[in-house]
């Protein structure tokens, strides 16, 4: 199901939750094992949106903000779980032996880093796959570490643009991974 564009006139929550609640409803069923919990979680979101969605200041950024708003509930009844009773290890939507988010998206490093600049290739490869400290990787190729500090936040940048290109990330607020969708157009991984 496509998503049609919002109109340019004040957010409407019947519109929002038209075009919104099947995407949320496949997420929460994707970290809820319960169909009744998931439609708890629904209706808990629909509320808490119809009283918050008027801090949404821009329409770009409705889509990530309710998904951050239904990984929010999705923790918040975990946590509630967990003090009211003790949670079964069959209430749980994750487990140690679940792929995580980064477990996935490992698979995909590899050929993004070789899209990247052959400078950015390795210090990435250095510093993030083998484990050298930035310190080190500084001293061994006679750069400042300052500079060195600067130039792996530009090639992280670097590879969080392709990352961004093939797969829409979902993230929390401290800007953590928390889930994403590979899109269509995306043959790197």
């Amino acid at each position: 199901m496509s998503e049609k564009a919002l109109p340019e006139s004040v957010l409407c929550i019947e519109d929002v939750w038209q075009q919104y609640q099947t995407s949320l409803k496949r997420f929460l069923q994707s970290n809820v094992s319960c169909p009744d919990d998931v439609d708890d979680l629904l209706q808990e979101i629909l509320i808490k949106t119809y009283q918050q969605i008027n801090t949404v200041k821009d329409k770009n950024k409705l889509k990530p903000w309710l998904f951050q708003l239904a990984n929010n509930t999705i923790i918040d009844f975990y946590r509630k779980r967990a003090r009211s009773k003790g949670v079964t290890k069959d209430e749980l939507w994750y487990t140690e032996g679940d792929e995580t988010v980064h477990h996935q998206l490992s698979h995909c490093i590899m050929p993004f880093i070789q899209a990247l600049p052959e400078d950015d290739a390795q210090l990435l490869s250095a510093i993030e796959l083998n484990g050298t400290s930035q310190k080190d990787y500084a001293e061994q190729h006679g750069v400042k570490y300052s500079t060195l500090k600067s130039r792996v936040k530009k090639s992280r940048e670097k590879l969080n643009r392709l990352f961004n290109e093939c797969c829409e990330m979902k993230v929390d607020r401290r800007g953590n991974i928390m889930g994403f969708e590979r899109k269509d157009k995306c043959k790197k991984c």
